[in-house]
This record gives C-alpha cells, sequence and structure tokens, in this order.
C-alpha cells in the first residue's frame, strides 16, 4: 500500500517525471489527460510549464521545437479521443456509477460548462482541470459537429500549449534563476487553473441555498 501510495506521489509529481520519464512521459500524460475519462487526476497546466522550462534549461534531453510539438500532437490526438468515447458512449456515460477512476459529477460540471460556453468550451476548457479532460468527451455525447470540433480542438490545443510550453522556455532563457522557484509558481499556476472550479462551486452552492430558502418560505406561505 506503501508502495502504490509512492507511485501515485511520483505521477503527481511533474518534476519526477520530467527527470525520470522524459518527453514520452508527457505526451503520454497530456493525451491521457486531455481525452481520456480517468486522467483528470493527472497534473495539467503546471506539466506543460515546467517542460518548457526544463528544455530551456537543459534539464530534459529534448529541445523545444521537439517538446512543442509533441505536447501538441498529444493535446489534439487526446481530444480526438474524447469525442470518439463520448460520441459511442452517449448518454450511458451520465448513468454510469462513481468508481475510483470515474466521477459522474465531473461530466455534469463539464455539461454545465459546455452549455454555457458551447464550443468554446474546447478552447476555454483546456484551462481548466477536469473541464479539460471531460469537454470533448461531452462534445463527443452532444455529437458536435465533426468540423467544428476539428477547429476547436486544434485553436484550444495551440493556444494552451503556446502559452503555458513556451513562457516555461522563454522565462527559463531569460532568467534560468526561476527554477529556484518552481515550487512557488506550482503552487500559483494550480491556484489560478482551479478558479473557476471554486467559484462555480461557490455559485452553485448559493443558488442551491438561495432555492431551498424559497421552497421554505413557499411551503410556509401555503401551510398559513
Amino acid at each position: 500500500m506503501q508502495d502504490l501510495w509512492l507511485s501515485f506521489q511520483q505521477l503527481m509529481d511533474p518534476e519526477y517525471l520530467l527527470s525520470h520519464g522524459g518527453f514520452y512521459i508527457v505526451v503520454l500524460i497530456v493525451f491521457a489527460e486531455t481525452g481520456l475519462f480517468f486522467g483528470f487526476f493527472l497534473p495539467g497546466d503546471y506539466l506543460l510549464f515546467l517542460a518548457g522550462l526544463f528544455c530551456a534549461l537543459g534539464k530534459i534531453d529534448v529541445d523545444i521545437v521537439t517538446m512543442y510539438f509533441g505536447i501538441l500532437g498529444a493535446g489534439i490526438l487526446g481530444n480526438f479521443a474524447g469525442y470518439w468515447f463520448g460520441y459511442r458512449t452517449g448518454p450511458v456515460l451520465f448513468k454510469r456509477k462513481d468508481s475510483l477512476l470515474f466521477k459522474r459529477k465531473y461530466v455534469i460540471m463539464a455539461e454545465e460548462f459546455y452549455q454555457k460556453y458551447g464550443g468554446t468550451a474546447l478552447v476555454i476548457g483546456r484551462f481548466v482541470p477536469i473541464v479539460r479532460t471531460f469537454a470533448p468527451i461531452f462534445a463527443g455525447v452532444v455529437k458536435l459537429d465533426f468540423k467544428k470540433f476539428i477547429f476547436y480542438n486544434i485553436s484550444g490545443a495551440i493556444l494552451w500549449v503556446s502559452l503555458l510550453t513556451l513562457t516555461g522556455y522563454f522565462l527559463g532563457v531569460k532568467f534560468p534563476a526561476i527554477i529556484n522557484y518552481v515550487e512557488y509558481i506550482i503552487v500559483g499556476l494550480i491556484a489560478i487553473a482551479f478558479l473557476p472550479i471554486v467559484i462555480a462551486l461557490i455559485k452553485r452552492w448559493l443558488t442551491s441555498r438561495k432555492t431551498k430558502a424559497n421552497n421554505t418560505n413557499n411551503h410556509n406561505s401555503n401551510v398559513n
């Protein structure tokens, strides 16, 4: 059990992954997190940032061009896999019972996000944990026009990978000492990434509370 927990901690540690797994593990994780429903817990934004940073500092045996296009390709293919999965499973996905690797509430969260932003959820959702995993799956569930999906998929991937990976790379080139503050950077990126989810959960809680209060008041009025 202790070995299993240690393996999980290593899987969630981007520095360990980059140092020991290198380019191929980064590509594999990006593919899993952007399309396989069990990949929602994997590190995303800060893994891309650190991949660029490590390339700049020579801490990984691959150049930035290879890293960039490798991550880009994995992100695009991951979304295609997610779309296909959602397209094939359809409404059955909403009836699936919770398990260690699947939470129905995450599909519902992605559905609400998709209904709010439409196809652009595939672009915006790239920067939101959990939504990043389930948005392409839900796009497949609702059978979004495939040509539109291709456009949103590719444009979202380019924006996501360019902003994070290239920012990490150019900061590493310009300010090599930034590696000494990588823990703070990771914490900051996590906080920024999860902020939309926290706000959405608070709004949902307030709405639910208001609805219950209104129902109680209406019930009391009917009784009187």
